[in-house]
């Protein structure tokens, strides 16, 4: 992997007030911001080139890329959606001009906090000759992606609303698990994009999965934190400071 994408244009609705000033980027968990620990987790994995997607208070993450000095030499691109928030599957569309190469490509939402080894997720991607592959857990959650035993992708259902979307197989034989945020793609799946400008990535994996492989990467062995809330915010900060030595904790 030499290039990656970083989510980064939420509106961090969760985390009100803080976001209220400054985007979720940049709040910070153990006295770093989110933005710099996904920066540093991408570059210890060995992705050389990063482009971000800003629209929440963006001019204030430009700000802080030109004038940190604590960001690993990376060459870090800016993918504006200022003008319109795009989801993740319009921002990664919005961005296709960056991945001009045939490497895969990851994907990491700049809210997430996890040791999960990206270069062992390539591993996988890689043997799988898979178009996409997604990190997921076996947690709780309102919603589900759907895996056969070969954790090839087969569907989605939202365990609230009862919607479902299934390919094959009956929801009760396939496994469920929640989506990590964490992503690999063949930068081939590009071709595959909507016409439209806002959608979500998970929706045109769903798309895809009948006639690619979409594979899930299970890592419950590692740990995860979602950061969208304070609640969860304060928690992965009390595990951090809990480690002796927290410095391999991007």
């Amino acid at each position: 992997m030499k290039k990656g994408m970083i989510f980064a244009a939420g509106l961090g609705t969760r985390l009100k007030p803080m976001t209220n000033t400054k985007p979720k980027a940049l709040v910070k968990v153990a006295g770093m911001t989110l933005l710099e620990r996904a920066i540093k987790k991408l570059s210890t994995a060995g992705v050389s080139d990063i482009i971000i997607n800003i629209h929440h208070f963006g001019n204030e993450i430009l700000n802080f890329i030109s004038s940190s000095d604590n960001l690993p030499g990376v060459n870090i691109s800016i993918s504006d959606e200022m003008d319109l928030l795009r989801d993740t599957g319009g921002g990664l569309k919005h961005a296709a001009r960056f991945f001009d190469d045939d490497q895969p490509i990851v994907l990491y939402n700049v809210d997430v906090l996890s040791d999960i080894d990206l270069k062992k997720m390539l591993g996988h991607h890689e043997e799988k000759m898979a178009l996409a592959t997604v990190a997921v857990r076996s947690r709780d959650s309102s919603r589900y992606l759907l895996f056969d035993e070969q954790y090839h992708l087969k569907g989605w259902e939202n365990i609230k609303t009862g919607d479902q979307k299934i390919h094959t197989g009956k929801p009760d034989d396939l496994k469920r698990q929640a989506f990590s945020g964490v992503h690999i793609i063949d930068p081939s799946l590009l071709n595959f994009m909507p016409a439209k400008e806002v959608f979500s990535i998970i929706e045109v994996y769903l798309s895809l999965a009948s006639d690619h492989v979409i594979a899930g990467y299970n890592h419950d062995e590692d740990y995860w934190f979602d950061l969208g809330t304070s609640e969860k915010l304060a928690k992965a900060e009390n595990f951090l400071k809990k480690q002796e030595n927290n410095s391999y904790l991007l």
